[in-house]
């Protein structure tokens, strides 16, 4: 596959691929624990977000939902309400990426106890 913006071909391993900064954009816990929370559950407020993803502060949460916005990943939805009503939703673009990063989350879970023992006898 060619990257349209240089007509060169996509490879992650390439220093300069744009690619590089989308597999760092992606890789990011924050990134995948809001992809795989608005998969599970739809649009979701900004404050029912910052519940599910225990542990991320707002500066952290607000970065990260702009930059996705603007990669395209979900969009943000105003109402024009008093106080405004924000919901944000994956795209179709978000919901392919979904799917993997759920796969990840499911492997994670899964094998979460023979990555601790391994680091404990490494401890030893």
């Amino acid at each position: 596959m060619l990257v349209e913006s240089s007509g060169l071909p996509a490879d992650v391993y390439s220093a300069k691929c744009p690619t590089r900064q989308v597999l760092d954009h992606i890789a990011g816990k924050w990134t995948i624990l809001i992809i795989d929370a608005l998969h599970e559950q739809g649009p979701m407020r900004y404050t029912e977000l910052s519940r599910r993803i225990g542990g991320v502060s707002q500066k952290m949460l607000t970065q990260t939902l702009r930059s996705l916005e603007t990669d395209g990943f979900l969009t943000r939805t105003v109402e024009p309400t008093i106080p405004p009503r924000v919901d944000y939703e994956l795209t179709d673009l978000g919901r392919s990426l979904a799917e993997p990063i759920a796969a990840l989350r499911n492997w994670t879970e899964q094998h979460i106890n023979e990555v601790e023992r391994a680091r404990a006898r490494r401890d030893r």
